[in-house]
């Protein structure tokens, strides 16, 4: 038998497999008395099994057709007026099995980047009878961000890091930071392995100084050459972004990172509904799956439309400035050409747009 009605065999109905059997005068309602596999290969082209393999057709109309038999061959769906699957459960399945072989989001056309959204959204509306914005804004024409901290303005509140899991949609109970921030001692340099990262007392602390890392947006990103997949890639706007649906949780990218950068969620991201940031990105803070990194992305959300990055917005010192490098007026600019300005590890040549300065 070819592979073709083998398959075809496993998923047929069985109304369809009585249909086949009826008048051949075997008596059998099931299985096969070798004089009918011809009626059963007709029927197969009859209820379009031939359409989804030998005639051309866009991918959407083949996944309904091919959607369709293994539902029925699953048993999913009856062909039963009595037990008809829910519509709103057929819409699901249909909806799960598209984003099963959805494409690249670097490579989709802004027709599919525009179906694959929509798919989401209506996901997260039958899942959660809620409603949600997710945009797939491009990076804007003329514009590559930046990022400078002052060290000597950071006083060790952590306003920033609440801000950007809130924003950001991150895992309450792994309690997942993309903003690190390190707390050190005066006049012994920058020993990030001996720093205190998860200091419980009050702040800023005599004697030591404090220091922010999260995803510096290299230009030249080690984590990008490392993916094998290709779920990962730096944008025209300077921004290194995630394929989140692409991302198979190797972590290379994690251990080619010289800053700390990346994270790695070990569990399904879980965030009260009532905590939802429902103004999402499909690069940014839309809700993620089990296994697969994520990290910081200047909040494209926001940076996109206009606004600051969620960490900068809610810094109470103002320690954090973000803008445009190729706009000369711009205070990052400014930072930059009127301050002593350093990045951290540059010898490496990944070229980071993050900078720090002291006043």
């Amino acid at each position: 038998m070819s592979d073709k009605k083998k398959w075809y065999s496993l998923n047929l109905g069985s109304s369809q497999k009585e249909t086949a059997h009826s008048g051949c005068g075997c008596g059998k309602t099931s299985g096969g008395c070798g004089s009918h596999q011809k009626s059963i290969g007709e029927e197969a082209k009859k209820d379009g099994f031939e359409q989804v393999f030998d005639v051309k057709m866009d991918r959407r109309s083949a996944f309904k057709q091919l959607t369709a038999s293994l539902m029925i061959g699953a048993g999913a769906v009856s062909t039963s007026c009595s037990m008809i699957a829910g519509e709103e459960t057929k819409e699901k399945a249909q909806i799960d099995w598209e984003e099963q072989f959805k494409g690249n989001y670097k490579l989709m056309s802004k027709e599919e980047r525009k179906a694959t959204v929509d798919r989401l959204v209506r996901s997260y509306q039958l899942r959660k009878k809620k409603n949600i914005t997710m945009t797939t804004t491009d990076a804007p024409e003329d514009v590559l961000f930046g990022y400078a901290f002052n060290i000597s303005k950071c006083q060790g509140y952590m306003d920033c890091v609440s801000a950007c899991v809130k924003e950001n949609n991150q895992d309450r109970n792994s309690e997942m930071q993309y903003i690190r921030i390190h707390e050190m001692k005066d006049g012994e340099g920058f020993k990030f392995n001996e720093a205190d990262d998860n200091y419980y007392h009050e702040v800023p602390a005599e004697g030591h100084f404090y220091m922010g890392t999260q995803c510096f947006h290299c230009d030249n990103p080690p984590c990008v050459d490392v993916c094998p997949v290709e779920a990962t890639w730096r944008e025209e706007d300077g921004l290194v972004v995630i394929d989140y649906d692409w991302c198979i949780g190797c972590r290379y990218c994690m251990a080619a990172c010289p800053y700390d950068g990346r994270r790695f969620n070990w569990s399904k991201p879980e965030v009260p509904e009532e905590e939802v940031n429902k103004n999402q990105h499909y690069l940014g803070n839309r809700m993620r799956k089990k296994g697969v990194m994520e990290k910081c992305t200047f909040c494209v959300q926001r940076s996109r439309s206009g606004k600051d990055p969620a960490c900068v917005e809610a810094c109470p010192t103002g320690a954090r400035v973000f803008g445009n490098l190729l706009d000369p007026d711009s205070t990052i600019r400014w930072v930059l050409e009127n301050k002593k300005v350093f990045r951290l590890k540059e010898d490496l040549g990944t070229e980071p747009k993050f900078w720090y300065y002291m006043d």
